[in-house]
């Protein structure tokens, strides 16, 4: 109040604003802005990410609703495997041998398992092979997801769907199948339970990229093309059903058989009985469902000979009548060697290998030297193990110190043992043209078998070797296999085995091999049975011409027309039709 009386207006102003609050306010606002206009924008922004948030998460659910096949998360999960994407295996012709289907499997999230002993209780009701022990142990766990069943039925997805069990759930897996059954069994091989190639060419899948792809996440279905092998399904039933018969008609413990093709090294047919169903692959490890092509090895008695005649026919010193003493037996220290049907006087070259004369093949295989000997099987690929596409296979048995009864004993088939799938290799070589080709599983060109060939013997040789199988078929052991029109040939084999370290005489193993056609062969016939009983219709007898040769026959029979084989009839004798280049006196 003045001393008037009169009342006064107290102005009280506002302290005034730090300088760093108006600094960022005129940064965030700029200057003369509405602030409203601001907020009322920044709501409508924020709402728009929200909403933008939610459609995200809404569209994953319902991606994961309708999407029942997708295993992703669940893969980045789990520890176990999920079984992937195989690529189909045909056979030449484009017949599926392998393929996938999806099948459903159990597994379980144990933290959000609710009730322990009630979900062990109702899923071991429903799948009584379930056992309940493992499976309590499971759920007990602290993962976040383990399998309980591995590939169960649709019907049995329905009944435990139906439990609504919180925590348990279904993965569709690829699951392989083998529509064939056991009829390409070890050369297919199997996969184990998470889809991976175990054995045969499954494994071999597996050894050649496809485990890197499935580690990177690239075998998926629509990224594999399908695996051609070189197999014929119809020659393989066709051989599979003859061994068949002729293991059960000489109750033989076990039969086998390989069609090759001789100009491209091709394996059209591969059978070992017995065999097993890759569809249940419990069968697989039994010891006697071997494949004894491959994984055995064994002494394959007078096919052998074609090797020892081929050696010396190579050198040029020695030719088809060339002549050797065959009068008496040979005896080498306390050992003896002699003929089943003796002569008893000096045989040709050609008698040599009609009448499989051992005394004879010993002779001519002593008149080359131990070294040249070891040499000359050494590069027809018979002293070191065969490496093919299927990675079951066996190391052949030779002497650790190689000497001159060595040699005798080999020349006709005898204290060597290879496996049969590169007996069938080097004897292909030797009625090809001279061309040592490394046998394959996949498809292969001519051209492409060429490029991979080695010379190791002379064609000159070749053509005597194709012209003393025929004479063998027509004349020889080889007769009951000589199918009228298709001019095949062929040598017999039988081999003593080895029993408790001595040569048991009635525990054998035959084996005959076939050319067809024998002037320009295609294809090469093993065919061997293990240990076959005599017979009222054998005459008592075991040996090769009495079992393996008319199995032989009867395979052949059936094989040819499916191979394009036309027959002819009404041909020259072997002499003018074979021997057109290197005709002898």
């Amino acid at each position: 109040m003045t001393g008037k009386g009169k009342a006064m207006t107290v102005v009280t102003s506002r302290p005034a604003e730090p300088w760093r609050r108006r600094l960022i306010r005129s940064l965030l606002y700029g200057r003369n802005v509405d602030r409203v206009a601001k907020a009322r924008a920044r709501v409508g922004l924020a709402i728009v990410a929200f909403a933008a948030i939610y459609a995200v998460i809404g569209g994953r659910l319902i991606m994961y609703a309708t999407i029942g096949d997708s295993h992703g998360g669940r893969r980045t999960a789990s520890q176990d495997a999920i079984a992937t994407a195989r690529p189909d295996l045909v056979d030449r012709n484009g017949e599926i041998l392998a393929t996938d289907v999806k099948a459903p499997s159990l597994f379980a999230e144990p933290r959000r398992i609710i009730d322990k002993d009630e979900a062990v209780e109702l899923l071991t009701a429903t799948l009584p092979d379930l056992d309940s022990a493992e499976v309590r142990d499971r759920l007990s766990s602290k993962k976040g997801f383990v399998w309980l069943k591995r590939e169960i039925t649709p019907q049995q997805q329905q009944e435990i769907h139906r439990l609504g069990v919180p925590g348990i759930g279904f993965l569709r897996e690829n699951k392989r199948v083998y529509p064939t059954g056991n009829e390409v069994a070890h050369l297919i091989g199997l996969v184990n339970i998470d889809n991976q190639g175990i054995a045969g060419m499954e494994k071999w899948l597996d050894n050649n990229g496809l485990a890197d792809l499935h580690r990177a996440g690239f075998a998926t279905d629509r990224l594999q093309q399908p695996v051609e092998l070189s197999v014929d399904l119809r020659v393989e039933h066709a051989l599979r059903d003859e061994l068949l018969k002729a293991k059960d008609k000489f109750h033989a413990k076990a039969a086998s058989g390989i069609v090759s093709n001789v100009r491209t090294g091709e394996i059209v047919a591969m059978v070992s009985l017995p065999d097993f169903d890759p569809n249940n692959p419990k069968e697989a490890h039994d010891p006697d469902r071997i494949n004894r092509l491959t994984t055995g090895v064994y002494e394959l008695g007078s096919t052998f000979k074609a090797f020892t005649l081929a050696m010396a026919l190579d050198t040029g010193k020695y030719d088809l009548n060339s002549m050797w003493d065959a009068r008496a037996s040979l005896h080498y220290g306390k050992f003896t060697i002699h003929d089943d049907e003796p002569k008893g006087r000096f045989i040709s070259m050609k008698e040599v290998f009609t009448f499989s004369s051992n005394i004879g093949a010993a002779r001519i295989a002593l008149a080359q030297g131990v070294d040249a000997h070891k040499a000359f099987l050494r590069k027809m690929g018979q002293l070191e193990r065969l490496r093919t596409e299927l990675p079951e296979s066996a190391a052949p048995i030779v002497p650790r110190h190689w000497g001159e009864l060595n040699t005798i004993t080999i020349a006709f088939g005898h204290g060597i043992a290879v496996a049969p799938l590169q007996a069938v290799m080097g004897i292909d070589a030797l009625v090809n043209g001279g061309y040592l080709i490394p046998p394959t599983f996949l498809k292969r060109s001519e051209s492409d078998a060429m490029a991979l060939a080695k010379r190791v013997i002379k064609p000159d040789t070749s053509e005597k070797m194709r012209y003393l199988m025929r004479l063998n078929a027509e004349i020889g052991t080889a007769r009951k296999a000589d199918v009228n029109g298709y001019y095949i040939g062929g040598k017999t084999g039988t081999a003593e085995k080895v029993v408790g370290g001595r040569y048991a005489k009635k525990r054998v193993l035959t084996a005959f091999t076939a050319i067809l056609p024998a002037d320009k062969p295609q294809y090469q016939l093993l065919v061997m049975l293990d240990e076959p009983q005599p017979t009222k219709e054998t005459y008592g007898f075991i040996t090769s011409g009495w079992n393996a040769v008319p199995t032989g026959g009867a395979v052949i029979a059936r094989i040819a027309p499916l191979l394009g084989i036309e027959p002819r009839f009404d041909l020259p004798p072997p002499e003018r039709l074979i021997l057109a280049a290197s005709r002898t006196n």
